[in-house]
This record gives C-alpha cells, structure tokens and sequence, in this order.
C-alpha cells in the first residue's frame, strides 16, 4: 500500500514542479530579463534542498512505475511485487545516496 501512495505523492510533486517549469521557461518569451531574475533567484540552499527531493520523487516514480509495469505484463509479477519493492527502494538508495551527496556538495559550496 505504501508503494501506491508514495506513488501518486511523487506523481502530484512531478505534475506541479512541471507546471512551474513550463511557466518559467515560457517566461523567456514573453521578458528575457524576468526569466534571468527568475532563474536567479532558484540559486539558494533551500531550491538546492527541494531539488534532492525533486531527484529523489523523479527517481522513485521512475523506478516503482517500472515495477508496476512488470506486475502488469509479467506473468509472476504478482508472486514476487513485495520483493520488487524492496529492489525499487534499494536501488532508490544506491542512486540517491551519492547523488545527493554530490548535489548538496554543488549546493554549499565544496
């Protein structure tokens, strides 16, 4: 059950961080200056920090919609969906990990 709602909060998170991102990247169109302040002012530790979590949603999504894909079309995808949850969330691990690492290193400064 957790899988299903980590799933759609993920979805949602995605859905609204791409309605903002069409929006501002539309802005170049209309005020090639606003869309500079714009992009300017994402360059803060609090943007760096929702960006791990936006990697983190994009990746999970990533991961458990290719889990329900093989639940779906493969035929003991529903014997083994637990055990493939535990793959996702590993494997969302040993992504994330260096990752964020990485990023926040970007973030505050090396």
């Amino acid at each position: 059950m957790w899988s299903w709602v980590l799933h759609r909060i993920t979805g949602v998170v995605l859905f609204f961080f791409l309605l903002v991102h069409v929006l501002d990247t539309g802005l170049v169109r209309v005020s090639p200056e606003a869309y500079d302040i714009v992009i300017e002012s994402y360059k803060n530790p609090i943007v760096g920090l929702a960006e791990v979590g936006l990697v983190g949603a994009f990746l999970f999504h990533s991961l458990n919609g290719l889990r329900v894909v093989l639940i779906d079309f493969w035929e003991h995808g529903t014997r083994f969906h637990r055990q493939m949850f535990y793959g996702v969330v590993g494997l969302w691990v040993i992504l994330m990990v260096p990752f964020t690492l990485r990023h926040l290193g970007f973030v505050f400064g090396e």
